[in-house]
């Protein structure tokens, strides 16, 4: 997925672009794989927003692009452009990755894309997509769905979420990780997380989890228990389930189980310790429970996961840097 396509008309949203293009043209300064090729596929000389932007090829050759974004859309109640609609039926007949972000999705339901597929967009738009659209099975409470070939986001922040997605799919965690430090922003929240939840890490110094979150991280070797979460931040456990609840969308245990997740891709990106070795330091006892639970979060083994991903780190000895569209 080297090439990446964004995709602009008039009414589309220069946020959703602009952090799209942030996240996809400019790599960490400690990234060492070939990164991605980004390109801005419009008519000639669009206004998006307060700004004018001059596209660098057409939206024909949207099929050119291994992954196509398609930004936020301005008006829900008007129809997207009919050229732009066909572009992107057209790109994804040829083989691309298609993500829309935010009210993007309404361009993509036009397309007939997602029909019959779960999807999400903002929250204030949910009932307009599912009543213009009645063949998408539209969910309102999550941050983005990942169909595969197609997925879709809610709006604003979980834009971002999508994005890093994609990073953390192509590249992996550790990579992904990099993306979100440059940026700023927390490294990973799941999809299924409901679109009102803050920040999975508290802002204020003074919240009443902001201590917690560190001190966890640093011992994801230990079985801690609920109890001893909430021993360590001084409250009780439902006190605490209650915080969790508001801060990540999700339950002490559930938190805990993704940032061993987590931890245990950044070892297999990055270290030859065995899974039993990385099973010990993330806190998950056995390899067959690590294997377990991994399997069910990432959607492959660690051993799977661990190829994919050490492969990708391994440039190829004719990779002269020059980055290639598909066929």
């Amino acid at each position: 997925m080297r090439t990446v396509a964004l995709a602009v008309t008039e009414g589309v949203l220069h946020f959703e672009l602009s952090l799209a293009h942030e996240v996809f043209a400019a790599a960490p300064a400690d990234v060492t794989v070939p990164w991605y090729d980004v390109t801005v596929c419009g008519p000639v000389a669009v206004r998006v927003g307060r700004f004018l932007l001059e596209p660098d090829l057409g939206l024909d050759r949207l099929q050119d692009a291994d992954t196509v974004i398609v930004p936020g859309w301005a008006d829900v109640d008007e129809d997207p452009p009919a050229d732009l609609v066909d572009a992107v039926r057209a790109a994804h007949e040829a083989g691309a990755r298609l993500v829309s972000l935010c009210t993007g999705a309404f361009v993509l339901a036009a397309a007939g894309l997602l029909d019959g597929k779960r999807a999400t967009t903002h929250w204030a738009h949910t009932e307009a997509l599912a009543t213009r659209h009645p063949r998408v099975e539209v969910d309102p409470d999550v941050l983005y769905v990942d169909n595969g070939s197609v997925l879709t986001s809610a709006g604003k922040a979980a834009a971002l979420d999508l994005c890093l997605h994609l990073v953390r799919l192509d590249h992996g965690s550790s990579i992904a990780n990099a993306v979100a430090r440059r940026l700023v922003v927390p490294p990973h929240r799941a999809g299924g997380q409901a679109q009102f939840v803050t920040t999975p890490v508290p802002a204020q110094d003074d919240h009443p989890l902001a201590a917690l979150f560190p001190w966890v991280m640093q011992r994801l070797d230990q079985p801690l228990t609920v109890e001893d979460l909430a021993r360590q931040a001084g409250m009780s456990s439902r006190h605490l389930g209650r915080h969790f609840k508001a801060v990540t969308g999700t339950t002490p245990l559930q938190w805990l189980l993704i940032q061993r997740i987590r931890h245990a891709q950044e070892l297999l990106e990055k270290t030859g310790d065995s899974v039993d070795i990385i099973a010990a330091a993330t806190g998950m006892g056995t390899a067959t429970t690590l294997r377990r639970h991994f399997n069910r979060t990432v959607g492959v083994p660690p051993d799977t996961y661990r190829r994919t991903f050490r492969a990708q780190a391994r440039p190829s000895p004719n990779d002269n840097g020059q980055h290639h569209k598909r066929p």
